[in-house]
């Protein structure tokens, strides 16, 4: 029997249907083939974003220098500290206890950090007081072994010695993700040249994130920051910074100016303020750098160059004879000596080591003349600003209108000036008549070419006296030192001609001068030696708080002698001779011989029988190098360090001065990075460790007390002028 062919409805609509849609989809497939697009979406750009990634290639701010090399702000590596809370992965298990140790290292309270490791329906959290970790921290915290933590470097701008002429190096502010920008000071002035800028690296990748081979690789090199070297000396800065921290807690005055300069070129060797701050923390409202912002009556330190125009007009005879005690002018209050009797009848040159401002105002009125007084003034530079190398600088007032003013100012009182205009006008006194614009910044060079992008060199911008005015005013002013009222700033062994100052203030409610004991602005100029003066140091201390029996010389002389002493020891400025049988610093020295190629043993015994402290390094027999050079000279009692063959074992640092630290990091060619000042207490090589070129390391380290100055034996003549 033949089958009859029976047609089914139901197969056939579903093929129909299933053509239809191959159909469909096929042209659909040749549609995007060919347009490259759906939904208005660039497929091929969208496949470019989805294939190819992008990584950011980090470059470094530019790092400052003292002129010897030594950082004083720098990028360093830090760490963020994150913690992981899902726990599909290794994550905190208990909030509570791991808050409780990780609170004393990151100084924030067990119960905030708690909080946050105890958030819900969190991946990870960042943890509190866990930014910009230092490396020492990061170990601390590695110590502790908790699941779930985990680390994310970066780098931040450090200011290796904290409290350290900050209003000169200023600070950054973060700008952006890990990005910084100069906010004050140097950092901000000369941000166009420290500024780094990032490069960055693209390329293609699989599903995974692997890095696929790829000929169209792109990279955009960083380019770091430009560095900057500046005039400051570290060390000279570390004892004024020290000795200005020992007044401030002694005496507590409302605020304290130190600077140290080299008068033969204007390089500011170390400038400071009290109350000042850590660049690091900031923990400070005013943020005004006084010794360049701050006008002020400067009292009699201004007799200085009223007795230059003095002598280099030929119309002061040191001999020649006064009535000191008071000045009587017409139709005028009369000017007394600040003892209000004086000395009776004295000479010349008795009247400048008193201080006498009588004196100064008969050289004004009858010798000078107020019209060439003025012109002298002019020529010292004390109507205008220096034009120093640091933001914000201000100018003071020259007060000449009435005769009061214009016999006030010949003794400091009326016209105010700047702690660096005097440092400017001194510098003529010193430096034989050619007087020097001040500067902080050396140089700035680029370190991928050590091309010099901005230098400055010293400039003469006056020569207000000759040579010869200027020798016979030290040898006047050295009397002042020696005889007068500037006895507490003797220095044993060095030759100090300076001035003394006593100015008046301005009482801000009242408008009118403060009265009290202590209630004024006490100060020193002063430069050493006095034949050929190697430094200049301007200090001034404002309202101390002063016991009865205490003097306002008292603070200021204990930072100036400490200051100008160890500063001109530093510089190897040998003391002068005196009367009675002294050691000179060079015969307590010791210059050390050149060991390389010698028995390290034997290197060892001739440094101990020198009075050195030998440290070798390395495992071998023989020296290979040594720190510091042959030749240098050292006080007994300083490390020498002999470097020998073999690995490198890390030494104790704990004792250790900056200087024998930063003797054995050049040795080694580490990156170093110090905080505190004094001497080291811990640091974040472990002792006994191999050490390797170009490891980091951080020391701490801890303030010593400062010697207290010993005043002359005789007493002082009357209150600090």
């Amino acid at each position: 029997m033949e089958k009859k062919f029976k047609f089914n409805w139901g197969a056939g609509a579903i093929l129909a249907v299933f053509i239809l849609l191959f159909f469909v989809l096929t042209g659909r497939f040749f549609y995007i083939a060919y347009t490259k697009n759906i939904e208005n979406v660039d497929l091929v750009a969208y496949a470019e974003k989805k294939w190819t990634r992008y990584k950011t290639l980090d470059a470094n701010r530019g790092t400052i220098y003292d002129r010897r090399g030594q950082p004083l702000a720098e990028d360093i590596p830090s760490y963020t500290l994150y913690a992981v809370l899902d726990k599909k992965f290794p994550h905190i298990k208990d909030p509570e206890k791991t808050a409780e140790q990780l609170a004393p290292i990151l100084d924030r309270e067990p119960d905030e950090i708690e909080k946050t490791l105890s958030k819900q329906k969190r991946f990870e959290v960042q943890v509190p007081g866990g930014r910009q970790l230092s490396h020492s921290k990061k170990e601390k915290i590695d110590k502790l072994k908790i699941d779930g933590l985990e680390f994310k470097e970066e780098t931040k701008r450090y200011y290796p010695n904290q409290t350290f002429a900050p209003f000169v190096l200023g600070y950054t502010n973060e700008t952006g993700q890990n990005e910084i920008t100069g906010a004050l000071g140097l950092e901000k002035t000369l941000d166009k040249y420290l500024k780094e800028t990032n490069g960055s690296l693209s390329f293609k990748s699989d599903t995974k994130g692997v890095k696929l081979p790829d000929p169209n690789e792109k990279v955009k090199k960083p380019k770091n920051g430009s560095n900057v070297y500046l005039t400051l000396d570290e060390k000279i800065q570390l004892v004024l910074e020290q000795a200005m921290t020992k007044a401030d807690k002694k005496y507590n005055p409302e605020k304290i100016i130190g600077i140290v300069a080299d008068p033969k070129t204007g390089k500011i060797l170390a400038m400071s303020n009290r109350p000042a701050f850590n660049p690091n923390k900031r923990d400070i409202k005013d943020f005004t750098n006084r010794a360049i912002s701050d006008p002020y009556e400067p009292g009699s330190t201004m007799k200085i160059f009223t007795l230059a125009a003095a002598i280099e007009e030929g119309v002061y005879n040191g001999n020649e004879t006064y009535k000191s005690g008071q000045y009587k002018i017409p139709h005028n209050r009369p000017i007394s000596d600040h003892n209000k009797v004086g000395w009776g009848t004295i000479t010349f040159n008795e009247g400048v080591q008193n201080s006498s401002n009588v004196l100064f105002s008969k050289l004004a009125r009858e010798k000078l003349g107020y019209d060439r007084l003025l012109n002298y003034l002019k020529k010292f530079g004390l109507d205008k600003p220096t034009g120093i190398d640091l933001p914000n600088e201000k100018s003071g007032r020259i007060l000449y209108n009435y005769e009061i003013e214009k016999l006030t100012t010949a003794f400091g009182q009326g016209t105010t000036v700047t702690p660096i205009q005097q440092i400017q006008a001194a510098t003529a006194i010193a430096n034989g008549g050619k007087m020097m614009k001040p500067f902080v910044i050396d140089k700035v060079i680029d370190p991928a070419t050590q091309k010099v992008l901005l230098q400055h060199k010293p400039e003469v911008v006056g020569n207000p006296i000759s040579a010869e005015t200027a020798k016979e005013e030290r040898d006047i002013l050295e009397t002042v030192v020696t005889k007068g009222t500037g006895k507490p700033y003797q220095i044993k062994g060095y030759s100090v001609a300076g001035k003394t100052g006593t100015a008046q203030v301005v009482d801000k409610e009242t408008g009118k001068y403060a009265h009290g004991w202590g209630q004024n602005i006490f100060s020193f100029m002063g430069m050493a030696p006095k034949d050929d003066p190697k430094l200049l140091v301007y200090v001034a201390v404002d309202r101390p708080h002063l016991k009865p029996t205490e003097l306002g010389s008292y603070p200021v002389a204990d930072i100036f002698t400490t200051v100008m002493k160890n500063s001109l020891q530093y510089m190897n400025i040998e003391p002068e001779e005196e009367k009675k049988e002294k050691k000179t610093i060079s015969d307590s020295s010791v210059k050390i011989n050149d060991y390389t190629s010698e028995e390290a043993s034997a290197a060892e015994s001739e440094l101990k029988s020198s009075g050195m402290k030998p440290v070798t390094l390395g495992s071998g027999s023989k020296v290979v190098s040594q720190q510091p050079a042959a030749g240098s000279h050292l006080l007994p009692g300083e490390r020498v360090i002999l470097r020998t063959d073999g690995d490198v074992q890390m030494p104790d640092l704990t004792g250790w001065s900056l200087s024998d630290v930063l003797k054995f990091s050049k040795m080694m060619d580490l990156d170093t990075s110090v905080k505190g000042t004094g001497y080291a207490v811990s640091q974040s090589l472990k002792k006994g460790s191999i050490v390797k070129e170009k490891d980091y390391l951080t020391v701490d380290f801890q303030k010593p007390e400062m010697p207290s100055v010993n005043l002359s034996d005789e007493e002082e003549s009357g209150v600090s002028q």
